[in-house]
């Protein structure tokens, strides 16, 4: 019954989906394009913008041609550098007094998908200033206009500068969540492969598979999508399929790393509109409950939970085999959906990612229900899974 009653919210918000008025960030992209940020900034009719990063970010450099630029065309700015792996509530409220103290009017989201999210919640709280973070979880419950967000990804993995998701994590409790909400999706995004070049491997790796994992389950769940967002996973798929590896391998590929901004960007807005699945729900329990890195709870569960749907996902895993142009075993759905997985698996062994996660049994009631919760009932996923099934699942993992 429970099932059922999945299926049909799914089914109103999918007609809900039509109301929305969907949009793009503009975007920026090149080498070097950096540089022509802050430009636009002044064009806009911006004076001060308050720059949402990390430390380890400024303390490599990466931000020097920004504040150069920034300097010449006369926008004056401020740095919130406090931003946490997996961006927390107290993170957020530093970067709310940061910006109102020193009269911002708009961001720069400087990073991978943390710095992106906590200035996302700035801007959350900036635009609901009476409700907490906590409150703020959840679908469209901002609803107001936030201060305009200029995104800077300096890896190619969350998508978040295409994405009106922000997840952030509360101090007190490690629970893990999203807020969810058209306001939140940046208007500007700038993809500048030179920025990338820097990368550790282990760090290309991951964010490349968080990219693939936002892909796949968009495409698998197909209930929400529109054409542009089927389109959008497959291209972002091919694209992760051709150039992962051999950036992984050569590091300075710079046309690789260009491609592989690209393939996250399409897959973060793919799944936008089109949604994660269980591989976030789990994974984000996993990065509240012990810090994993998200990109590396992503690269583990992919495969784990796109096998673990069985004969559900064989239409659409079959499809992304075709798409990528890989040869099966055999010329059924099954044979095409397994030749599928088993890459993602190679894939993983080639880059050195683990074949299980890490967590504690005593943790795996609060897994199962935090997993349960984020899942059902909003998640179109190809299978509905029980708290007995999320249970099963993880115990699966060793």
């Amino acid at each position: 019954m429970y099932k059922l009653y999945c299926r049909i919210y799914q089914g109103v918000m999918k007609i809900g989906m039509y109301l929305l008025p969907w949009s793009m960030p503009e975007v920026i992209e090149g080498e070097g394009s950096i540089k022509k940020l802050p430009k636009l900034i002044k064009e806009k009719g911006f004076k001060k913008v308050l720059i949402v990063t990390d430390k380890t970010l400024v303390s490599l450099h990466l931000l020097n041609s920004l504040f150069e630029s920034l300097k010449n065309v006369g926008i004056a700015y401020v740095v919130f550098d406090g931003v946490d792996p997996n961006p927390t509530d107290l993170n957020v409220e530093e970067g709310v007094k940061i910006y109102k103290d020193s009269s911002c009017d708009a961001m720069i989201a400087f990073g991978g998908g943390s710095p992106m999210d906590c200035a996302k919640g700035i801007g959350a709280r900036i635009a609901r200033p009476k409700k907490s973070i906590a409150k703020l979880q959840g679908l469209f419950k901002v609803l107001k206009r936030i201060p305009t967000i200029f995104t800077v990804p300096t890896t190619a993995g969350t998508g978040s500068e295409t994405t009106i998701a922000a997840v952030i994590t509360e101090a007190k409790t490690h629970h893990k969540a999203s807020i969810n909400d058209l306001s939140l999706m940046p208007k500007y995004a700038v993809l500048d492969p030179e920025l990338t070049l820097g990368l550790p491997p282990k760090t290309t790796a991951t964010t490349g598979m968080d990219a693939l994992a936002h892909a796949v389950e968009a495409y698998t769940n197909n209930t929400y999508n529109s054409k542009l967002e089927k389109d959008l996973s497959k291209k972002a798929t091919k694209l992760i399929y051709d150039n992962l590896l051999k950036v992984y391998e050569n590091p300075k590929d710079i046309e690789g790393r260009q491609n592989l901004q690209r393939a996250a960007f399409y897959a973060g807005r793919a799944f936008t509109r089109g949604s994660v699945g269980y591989v976030h729900a789990i994974g984000h329990t996993l990065g509240g409950l012990y810090g994993t890195p998200h990109g590396l709870a992503m690269s583990i569960l992919l495969p784990h939970v796109m096998r673990a749907f069985g004969e559900k996902a064989y239409d659409r895993l079959s499809e992304l085999c075709d798409v990528c142009g890989i040869t099966p075993k055999g010329n059924t759905k099954k044979a095409k959906a397994e030749a599928f997985i088993e890459w993602i698996e190679d894939l993983k062994v080639k880059m050195g990612i683990p074949l299980y996660p890490e967590y504690k049994e005593e943790d795996i009631d609060q897994i199962v229900e935090w997993a349960y919760k984020e899942g059902n009932p909003l998640y179109p996923t190809p299978v509905t899974w029980t708290r007995e099934d999320f249970k099963k699942f993880i115990l699966s993992l060793r």
